[in-house]
């Protein structure tokens, strides 16, 4: 075991599928006691069974993370039930590709509440907490699309990963040596995020994702966030394929 990992608790929002479904697996196994929050129950159940059977601890809970409130009370249950926090890993997101010149505000206001309320409500629920208690760590997946904008196509979805991002940089300088903040950015991983895109734009996502690499990959570098010392705190991590030029 890994003793960075082995009995801390961690809430992963959307942790039922891909990079969260990955990250569930593989802290599991290293001895961390994770709760998976995620809209989709059926999908928990699976990931929740696959760990219990590798002898992992984990707990379910249903939650939409667009919803404040919901967020507020998974994470107090999730304290109730194992008796404290360490780590909030904000995973869940959305990337419906398409030009802004179609002007489908819908998908605009999905992504921004999404991937941006969605870190904020985690944030805003574990801060408090995390003060309090003088320790743990916020986890946000941003991307690469956080560092170089994604256009066309991507501009709203890289709006959000860029605020992300910000958000997590000007966390850390506020929170100080009290909470440990660190920025994910991945490239093209293989999830179902390529799938959020059904319009004009949904062939070439599908094709760009050809490149990507096993959400494990960036299940490994969370892993190595979380592993280390407490006087260490891993702000950023950038991983793409080697093939993928953006």
């Amino acid at each position: 075991m890994n003793n960075g990992i082995e009995n801390k608790v961690i809430l992963i929002t959307g942790g039922n599928t891909g990079i969260g479904a990955e990250v569930a697996r593989l802290l599991a196994s290293r001895g961390a006691k994770v709760a998976i929050a995620a809209r989709r129950q059926s999908k928990t159940e699976e990931v929740i069974e696959e760990i219990t059977r590798g002898g992992g601890d984990v707990r379910g809970y249903l939650l939409d993370v667009t919803d404040k409130h919901q967020v507020e009370s998974v994470v107090s249950a999730v304290i109730r039930d194992f008796g404290r926090l360490d780590v909030l890993i904000n995973n869940a997101g959305l990337m419906p590709i398409r030009p802004m010149s179609e002007v489908n505000t819908d998908e605009w206001d999905a992504m921004i509440d999404v991937n941006l309320k969605g870190t904020l409500y985690g944030i805003a629920a574990v801060l408090p907490r995390f003060l309090a208690q003088e320790s743990g760590h916020i986890i946000n997946l941003s991307s690469v699309a956080g560092i170089k904008v994604f256009a066309p196509g991507g501009t709203v979805y890289s709006g959000t990963k860029f605020a992300v991002r910000a958000i997590s940089e000007g966390l850390r300088q506020e929170v100080g040596d009290k909470v440990r903040v660190t920025s994910i950015e991945p490239g093209a991983v293989e999830s179902d995020l390529k799938y959020s895109t059904s319009g004009t734009a949904s062939e070439n996502v599908l094709e760009f994702y050809k490149q990507a690499i096993p959400a494990a990959s960036v299940a490994r570098a969370i892993a190595f966030a979380i592993e280390q010392p407490a006087d260490v705190d891993i702000n950023e991590i950038v991983l793409r394929p080697t093939r993928q030029e953006f």
